[in-house]
């Protein structure tokens, strides 16, 4: 498969050919950044655990270099720190047994350069090679420009499939900003309960981010327990992990709909929630 870059890689865990890999993928995620993809989809890389019929796929969007570097890693040059992140993301992989890795290697600032075609090509590209049910990717309410770059060049990307090729479901999950705020009956619930081992190791491998000075893996599984905690006021737990992303899905079925102005529309529906509690016990 030929990418933008000739330095973008397909890896796949158990060693098929990549056209085979790719094929049998029905949970998708693209994300912006090497150790994004556990943080904010741990439940569709768990519903695909050792399943024959169910196999997830990551792509990482760019390169990795500009990530923040402490203790071990304080000297490492962006190139260096760029390998040590794809070999990390391939560990990744292999733990959670994905039935491939892409990583496209794109420089962040491209991707926030809506005049730039060649991350929408290279999406697509995959988005054809998988023909995935679902899909995964950042929130558009994320504080973090290039996870919010990396979802719109997938929405542009998906609105130029066949209605026909286009996935069932489009979901943008948790990262550089909690969804906990968004009103119950818009949240998609991600049930994470399961095989916390298996989470905390998938998270646990992005050591040069962890000793880099960043605790990823004790704030997103912190997260998981929170929201499955805080989720229902008048009830005991349901799950004890819980994810939470917004459904996307109108975007790709509808290419009249603005992005911000569908985002704006979550927001309305918290703030008129707010409004209207506050005016009950006023």
């Amino acid at each position: 498969m030929k990418f933008y870059l000739d330095t973008a890689e397909v890896f796949v865990p158990d060693n098929e050919p990549v056209e085979k890999a790719l094929s049998r993928t029905t949970h998708l995620c693209f994300a912006a950044h090497q150790d994004d993809i556990e943080i904010m989809a741990a439940q569709p890389i768990i519903e695909c655990f050792q399943q024959k019929d169910k196999w997830f796929t990551g792509v990482v969007v760019t390169d990795g270099r500009g990530s923040p570097r402490n203790s071990l890693y304080e000297n490492y040059t962006d190139d260096e720190m760029r390998l040590v992140r794809f070999k990390e993301q391939r560990k990744a992989a292999i733990v959670g047994e994905f039935a491939a890795q892409v990583m496209l290697d794109i420089p962040s600032k491209i991707i926030k350069d809506v005049s730039r075609n060649e991350p929408v090509d290279d999406i697509l590209k995959v988005l054809r090679a998988t023909k995935p049910k679902y899909v995964y990717t950042h929130n558009l309410a994320d504080k973090h420009d290039t996870h919010v770059g990396v979802a719109l060049r997938l929405i542009t990307a998906l609105r130029r499939l066949d209605p026909s090729e286009r996935p069932e479901r489009v979901v943008g999950c948790e990262v550089w900003r909690a969804l906990d705020w968004m009103i119950d009956p818009d949240k998609v619930l991600m049930n994470v309960s399961d095989h916390e081992n298996l989470q905390a190791a998938l998270l646990g491998v992005f050591d040069s981010q962890i000793v880099g000075g960043k605790r990823y893996d004790l704030a997103s599984m912190g997260r998981r327990r929170a929201n499955a905690t805080y989720f229902e006021s008048h009830g005991v737990d349901a799950t004890t992990g819980l994810s939470y992303a917004m459904d996307m899905t109108p975007l790709m079925n509808d290419a009249k709909k603005d992005p911000a102005e569908f985002t704006q529309e979550f927001i309305h529906r918290f703030a008129q929630d707010v409004k209207e509690r506050i005016g009950r016990m006023s």
